[in-house]
C-alpha cells in the first residue's frame, strides 16, 4: 500500500562545499521547495514511495535533482544534486544537507 505525502521539517539545512560550488543559490533554493513540498526529483518509484513513507515514520528522504536543468540527470552520477534529510534522532529533529553525488556524498553515506 502507498503511503501519501505528509509535510515534514527540513531541519537545520547544510550545504557541502560542492554543492555551493556546482549549484546556484537561486537552484538550492528551487531544489530544497521541491523536497519540501514532496516532489522527489530523479528517484526510482521505489524509493519515492519509501520517502512518501518517511514523511510519516521519520526516515531518511533522499531526493536527486539535475544541477544544470538544461542537461539529463539519472539522480546518480553526474549533473545530480542530492539532498538528503536525515532519520529523526530521538528527540525528533532532522538535518537536510545538499551536495552533489560525488565521493563529497558518497564517502559517509549509509542507510
Amino acid at each position: 500500500m502507498k503511503t501519501g505525502f505528509k509535510p515534514f521539517s527540513l531541519g537545520q539545512i547544510v550545504a557541502t562545499p560542492g554543492a555551493l560550488e556546482a549549484v546556484t543559490h537561486e537552484r538550492l533554493m528551487e531544489c530544497l521547495a521541491r523536497h519540501a513540498r514532496g516532489d522527489w526529483g530523479n528517484v526510482c518509484s521505489e524509493d519515492a514511495d519509501l520517502n512518501n513513507k518517511a514523511t510519516h515514520d521519520g526516515s531518511r528522504i533522499l531526493s536527486a535533482y539535475p544541477i544544470d536543468p538544461a542537461k539529463p540527470c539519472k539522480g546518480y552520477g553526474e549533473n545530480c544534486l542530492w539532498i538528503i534529510t536525515s532519520a529523526c534522532d530521538d528527540s525528533g529533529i532532522r538535518e537536510s544537507t545538499c551536495g552533489p553525488m560525488s565521493i563529497e556524498m558518497t564517502a559517509g553515506f549509509a542507510q
